[in-house]
């Protein structure tokens, strides 16, 4: 089978060359053609000279946008990009920073074999941040599936089929949120276990605001149950405080009015338009392997 690892990078040209290594390794004995394409995000310094040497990895391709655009743009230009001008059965999009670990690429091939041609997630079952992280990030899940009626426990660390990948360029959310596209257009999904790496150089880029950022970017896929969810809140919410009105009790009502005003603004990002004409934005294309 033919396999794309698809990874977005942006001014962190010393992580992904890690990874390249560590693939490299893991692939070794792989008998699958495993080919890398990288989406370079406008970045401005940090790129090396010379690559190195992957002998177990068919091709690297590196993608120069023209302006930077930001992870999810970079997954959904890459996946238009793949479907139209390469030869693939699955797509696996990754971080290039170590946290979504090498070693569970041959998790998602094996398990490839008995999918019947479906989605394989990974499922996070650990994660490497702070406590205080973790538990905002499990509130997240808690909120969408409060808000949405969706339960979303994966990121981009997927594995693809063809079909599903036609499916995800002609729907517009994928300009938005990937995994929120994914779950609007999918519902059978295989799930594995998933260890969240540890950056291979500096901190976590995911911070409390990109956190926030991500689930609210989620919820504006879903936003009509969210709208309709919010509305029947308010109506409950103000029977039970009515006779306990007062500034500290409407603060849940100010908090979700805001959400609702952030997730319509998130929501016109989903511009078909511009995702039709993201290959444009390709400055040049290097063939580095």
């Amino acid at each position: 089978m033919k396999f794309k690892i698809l990874i977005p990078i942006y001014n962190d040209w010393q992580s992904v060359l890690k990874l390249l290594e560590n693939i490299n390794s893991t692939i070794e004995n792989l008998n699958h053609e495993i080919s890398v394409v990288i989406i370079n995000d406008a970045s401005n310094h940090d790129r090396p000279d010379e690559v190195g040497n992957f002998e177990n990895i068919t091709s690297i391709k590196i993608l120069n946008m023209k302006i930077n655009q930001g992870h999810t743009r970079c997954i959904a230009t890459g996946l238009k990009y793949i479907i139209e001008k390469e030869d693939f059965d699955y797509i696996i999009p990754m971080d290039g920073d170590g946290e979504d670990r090498p070693e569970e690429i041959s998790e998602f091939t094996q398990n490839v074999k008995d999918s019947k041609n479906k989605i394989i997630v990974g499922e996070r079952i650990k994660r490497s941040e702070n406590l205080s992280f973790k538990i905002c990030y499990h509130l997240h899940k808690i909120i969408t599936l409060t808000f949405t009626g969706k339960s979303i426990k994966f990121g981009n660390f997927t594995c693809l089929p063809k079909s599903t990948v036609e499916k995800m360029v002609n729907e517009k959310a994928t300009w938005n949120s990937f995994s929120g596209s994914l779950r609007k257009i999918e519902d059978q999904l295989i799930a594995i276990p998933s260890t969240r790496g540890t950056r291979y150089f500096g901190p976590s880029k995911m911070s409390f605001y990109n956190l926030i950022k991500h689930s609210l970017s989620i919820i504006s896929v879903f936003r009509k149950i969210f709208l309709i969810r919010s509305a029947l809140f308010v109506i409950l919410y103000i029977l039970l405080i009515k006779s306990n009105a007062s500034i500290i009790t409407a603060i849940p009502l100010f908090v979700l009015l805001t959400a609702v005003y952030l997730i319509s603004n998130l929501a016109l990002r989903e511009n078909m338009e511009e995702f039709k004409n993201c290959l444009s934005q390709i400055n040049d294309i290097e063939n580095i392997k």
